[in-house]
């Protein structure tokens, strides 16, 4: 009795274990324009405050900078909208055009798409027995077996690929939301002082909350390390933005362009 008495305490530790050991993975978030906002939004960021820090570096007015940053922000946000449009249509396109060619394989060539679904199910580990009959199960339904093969070449179905008009849309509103945050400083501080050198330090720091926040959600929308994600996007703002200043300095200072 002494003894099942020290045993049954230790049980509860040991399941606790297993159920740690268990626990589902956090997924990701889903969504379908995360990716578009997410990467439109970084790289308005740097476009931005890049071109700030080459203005600044150059001892342009504010004026200069609000002409010069609006106008490329609004012109960088068509073409980026225009080609995750273009990009979004091709790939629905080729994905349409796939299909049509796996289809007619699928009808016209079965025992021989049979033989390379199989090949792909032992090398993923499927022994050859079973890999013959899901294989075998699959050939009952066409539209399996499209899908099956489509999806051993990596490609989705047209279906799955959203409306390119609005991936295009959503990136161009992001792109101008998110590359205004370097611009703000400037026109926020217009009341409080004339000094381009103080609105440049503030684009800065709004450029670098920006970076922060968008590395937040990159990090929660993949699962990554949050800490780490918004050093990574810190750091990519900060060398571009170092870069921009470099040559905005060095083209007015050393090779004597100046006004």
């Amino acid at each position: 009795m002494a003894g099942n008495e020290n045993i049954v305490p230790l049980l509860p530790s040991i399941n606790d274990g297993k159920l740690e050991k268990n626990q589902r993975p956090k997924g990701p978030w889903k969504g379908e324009f995360v990716k578009s906002v997410v990467y439109a939004g970084l790289d308005a960021i740097v476009t931005s405050f890049s071109l700030i820090s080459s203005i600044s570096a150059g001892h342009l007015s504010s004026v200069d900078v609000l002409v010069l940053g609006f106008a490329n922000l609004v012109a960088d946000g068509i073409s980026m909208g225009f080609g995750d449009f273009v990009s979004s249509s091709t790939e629905r396109d080729v994905a349409a055009k796939e299909r049509s060619v796996t289809e007619w394989d699928v009808e016209n060539r079965r025992r021989s798409q049979q033989e390379e679904l199989v090949q792909r199910y032992q090398a993923l580990g499927m022994h050859a027995a079973d890999a013959a009959m899901v294989v075998s199960i699959f050939a009952k339904y066409p539209d399996i077996l499209v899908d099956e093969k489509m999806a051993g070449r990596g490609i989705q179905s047209a279906d799955q690929n959203g409306k390119p008009w609005k991936n295009g849309l959503i990136t161009f509103v992001a792109f101008l939301v998110f590359g205004c945050a370097p611009i703000l400083a400037f026109i926020i501080l217009i009341p409080f002082t004339n000094d381009d050198k103080i609105k440049f330090i503030g684009a800065c720091v709004l450029s670098a909350v920006a970076l922060a926040l968008l590395g937040l959600a990159k990090a929660k929308i993949a699962g990554q390390n949050y800490a780490i994600s918004m050093g990574i996007t810190l750091f990519n703002g900060a060398i571009a933005g170092l870069a921009a200043y470099a040559i905005g300095w060095s083209l007015r200072n050393v090779a004597g362009l100046e006004e």
